[in-house]
């Protein structure tokens, strides 16, 4: 019998509006994001639904908002039709969703501790130089080698393995800037500068990891029958100690998502629902591998959509 993962996406997929169908049609969910604000003393409620865009775009709201969406879009759908995942598995940010989906984590506790990162990530950057980028068109293979040749200039990682042909690279801006001038030299077929707040997933922000496992120590990570796939080996994962040992570990190390479909698919699964804002995951796994089926709900009008297809 085939299997099912449900999967989660990480930044850069927000936009104003974001979750109100959501909301319109279950005041449970508002309930909630109400609460997150009251606690936190934020706005996100407001920000999600009328911007301004420069503040979504912030990671410490970017986060939140981004894990709010997801799973409110899972909980429509399973307030619809029952069904269970065989595996849970996020792209960076979206692991912290896949664990509220297999219930290791409770929703607020994950709505907190996501917006922390946020903070901790900015934080531990100390405003020095920073840049990422998307590599497109070589493999990732030798996007490494570019990063290795270019950090005498500073530090760069491949961050973010996404498809075997885009690569996002990661660190200090002599080490991104020449690593993309070392690609482009190469023929890559585009080098796309990102907006981002912070190096993600670099060296560069190394005591947010460890700020993160402190703040994670105070939150009850509960055990789970469903495994989460791990970013930073793309392997399963049920126990809560080692889940929070790689949550810290993966704000520095490299977002495994290539291996981390490929061993899904070795395992089995031949469906994958993506919860959350604008479906890109499910463009990445295209590439990855077309022969499986992917299903993605942004909206509340792709819950029926989704729900004829499985039943």
């Amino acid at each position: 019998m085939s299997k099912t993962a449900f999967i989660f996406p990480g930044q850069g997929a927000q936009y104003i509006g974001m979750a109100m169908d959501f909301i319109e049609q279950n005041p449970e969910f508002k309930t909630i994001i109400e609460n997150f604000d009251k606690k936190n003393g934020t706005n996100l409620f407001q920000i999600m639904k009328e911007g301004p865009e420069e503040l979504l775009k912030e990671t410490k709201f970017t986060q939140p908002a981004i894990l709010f969406h997801s799973i409110v879009a899972m909980k429509t759908l399973l307030n619809e039709i029952d069904i269970k995942p065989d595996f849970v598995a996020g792209h960076s940010l979206g692991e912290f969703s896949a664990l509220v989906a297999n219930e290791v984590l409770d929703f607020e506790d994950a709505l907190y501790l996501v917006h922390r990162r946020g903070e901790f990530m900015i934080k531990a950057n100390e405003g020095k130089p920073f840049a990422m980028a998307a590599i497109i068109g070589p493999d990732s293979a030798k996007v490494k080698e570019f990063c290795e040749s270019a950090s005498s200039e500073g530090i760069v990682i491949a961050a973010n393995y996404n498809t075997p042909v885009q690569t996002v690279i990661s660190g200090s801006k002599a080490g991104v800037d020449k690593a993309c001038e070392l690609a482009s030299a190469a023929g890559a077929k585009r080098v796309v500068p990102l907006v981002v707040g912070a190096p993600f997933h670099s060296p560069l922000i190394e005591k947010a990891g460890n700020w993160l496992a402190e703040e994670m120590d105070k939150i009850n990570f509960k055990t789970t029958e469903i495994p989460v796939i791990s970013n930073v080996d793309a392997k399963p994962v049920s126990d809560p100690e080692q889940i929070k040992k790689n949550l810290a570990e993966q704000v520095t190390s490299s977002v495994l998502w290539v291996d981390s479909i490929n061993n899904l698919i070795k395992d089995g699964v031949e469906i994958f629902i993506e919860f959350g804002p604008k479906k890109v995951l499910a463009g990445m796994i295209k590439k990855i591998d077309r022969s499986v089926k992917v299903m993605s709900i942004d909206k509340l009008e792709d819950v029926e959509k989704v729900k004829v297809e499985l039943v």
